[in-house]
């Protein structure tokens, strides 16, 4: 949804984005250069602490939107030294768990929750205006989240009605929303669900789609090569069995590689085996032989690499550098979500009002 304008500027962004990647596979924290010249994440201060922001829509190293708890939004065009609160009026009994941005200006939000709590809001002059765009009727919808292909074509999933993930489209940017017919979808198993905990359990490019699941005896990832209409679904190697447990967050670099993160939510219960890798379009997982060593809710593959990538969560986050095979811890601070934009800015945002830039 968001490509580079120029040359130069890909390229810049480029050479960033290598400089960050080669300190963060740099020999161990003890023999690197000082704290203040390795990469790190730098924590911005929102002025929201009160707030848990598993909503986060990257789009550059200047700006990023925010959205969580208390129908909190936030955005920033200075890269995090300032935060302006942008909510839409009345939503303060609302759970924001997405947002996608266009641009500083144009941006959706989802609410989550059972019957009327789950809505959509847009907005195209940064947050001074909203106009609610959806609003679940259906007592038995619950909507995780939502992902866009372009500027007008997007998703959103609620877990399943009478059997079957229901799938909402917007071919006008989110201005209009359509429930898409369930034919083509398979069957959901028995407890089968999404996890509106980082705003990736569904994620597009061109016209496929990905939906991650869990709660089921097996976790799932389901894909979708004609923007929702038809789906497949494949096992994923991430534990499931439990409400508690499956595949949170999915990263695709392309239609053929793609990461899964997940595990078990709750803190006292382990996750051996929190992250999964695809080559084949999701077709086929496989589990990350040295995984992430917890629970994770959100992933993000470096801009401009084929292989770097980043996993948060509560307990930290981990670095991939060769496609999710292996994860190494590079941090452990408490983040639920992750995203990264084409010019090498890479943000990061969770509980307590945290949300942080990856500095230099």
């Amino acid at each position: 949804m968001r490509r580079p304008g120029r040359t130069g500027w890909a390229l810049a962004a480029t050479a960033v984005c290598g400089a960050v990647l080669a300190a963060l596979t740099a020999a161990p924290a003890q023999a690197r250069e000082p704290r203040g010249q390795e990469p790190h994440w730098e924590v911005k201060d929102s002025g929201a602490p009160e707030v848990r922001f598993r909503g986060l829509a990257a789009v550059s190293r200047s700006t990023a939107w925010l959205a969580g708890t208390a129908g909190t939004v936030l955005r920033t065009a200075d890269g995090g030294r300032n935060w302006r609160t942008v909510s839409p009026p009345g939503a303060g009994e609302l759970q924001f768990r997405d947002v996608e941005a266009f641009d500083a200006r144009r941006a959706v939000a989802l609410a989550i929750g059972e019957g009327e709590a789950s809505r959509v809001y847009r907005t195209d002059d940064g947050g001074t205006t909203w106009t609610e765009t959806f609003r679940n009727t259906d007592a038995r919808a619950f909507y995780d989240c939502m992902t866009f292909f372009d500027r007008r074509h997007g998703l959103a999933m609620s877990d399943p009605v009478d059997g079957r993930f229901r799938i909402l489209s917007t071919k006008d940017g989110g201005r209009s929303w359509t429930v898409l017919p369930d034919a083509g979808m398979p069957p959901a198993l028995e407890g089968e669900a999404g996890f509106a905990a980082s705003g990736q359990c569904l994620t597009a490019g061109g016209k496929d789609v990905w939906l991650a699941t869990g709660g089921a005896a097996r976790a799932r990832v389901l894909h979708s090569a004609d923007r929702g209409l038809t789906w497949t679904a494949a096992d994923a190697p991430i534990p499931a069995g439990d409400p508690a447990r499956g595949v949170f967050a999915l990263a695709f670099r392309d239609r053929a590689h793609g990461l899964a993160v997940g595990g078990d939510y709750r803190p006292d219960q382990s996750s051996p085996v929190a992250a999964a890798r695809t080559g084949d379009g999701g077709r086929h997982w496989r589990p990350a032989g040295t995984p992430p060593p917890a629970y994770r809710s959100g992933v993000a593959w470096l801009p401009h690499s084929r292989s770097a990538a980043l996993a948060v969560g509560p307990t930290g986050t981990d670095l991939t550098t060769d496609g999710g095979r292996t994860w190494r811890t590079v941090d452990t601070g408490s983040f639920d979500t992750v995203d990264c934009t084409p010019d090498g800015g890479c943000w990061a945002a969770g509980e307590k009002g945290r949300v942080a830039r990856l500095e230099r």
